[in-house]
């Protein structure tokens, strides 16, 4: 796509099609042409707002600009989707799709941040706890009031 005369090819957020049409100054700098953003975290917001809204699936380089958004490590994102870190990384790498599940997490996880909520993020570290914690025996013994879990 041919930007429009005055727009600015936005690439350094890792994605391909974002353009602004204002809320940027060009400057001359001793090494060049030179670009300043007024609000690069209002601008993230958006576009991280845009991308979760769509209804198709993520790309590669839409994962990644949702996970860095989240502050999260390839690592940290697969412990919270219960993958393993190679499989982010050729989720963004566009080498494998992102399964639907995974693609609703993800979405579901930047909405809950961008609104300060905590509740999904909360359990999701919970279960992450939990596929963590060894195997153990569960012992359950039957009362007179009827079946509970032994002590």
């Amino acid at each position: 796509m041919n930007a429009e005369p005055g727009l600015y090819h936005y690439t350094l957020c890792g994605l391909d099609d974002v353009y602004l049409v204002n809320g940027f100054t060009r400057h001359d700098t001793p090494y060049g042409s030179g670009v300043s953003i007024e609000d690069v975290a209002g601008l993230h917001r958006v576009i991280a707002e845009d991308i979760i809204r769509r209804r198709a699936r993520l790309d590669g380089a839409e994962v990644r600009f949702l996970r860095k958004e989240l502050d999260l490590s390839q690592s940290g994102l697969a412990a919270l989707l219960g993958v393993d870190a190679q499989t982010v990384a050729r989720w963004e790498k566009g080498q494998t799709d992102v399964p639907g599940p995974a693609d609703r997490l993800i979405r579901i996880l930047y909405r809950e941040q961008a609104s300060g909520n905590s509740d999904v993020r909360g359990l999701i570290d919970a279960m992450a706890d939990l596929d963590e914690i060894e195997h153990r025996r569960r012992c359950f013994e039957e009362t007179a009031e009827g079946w509970r879990t032994a002590a």
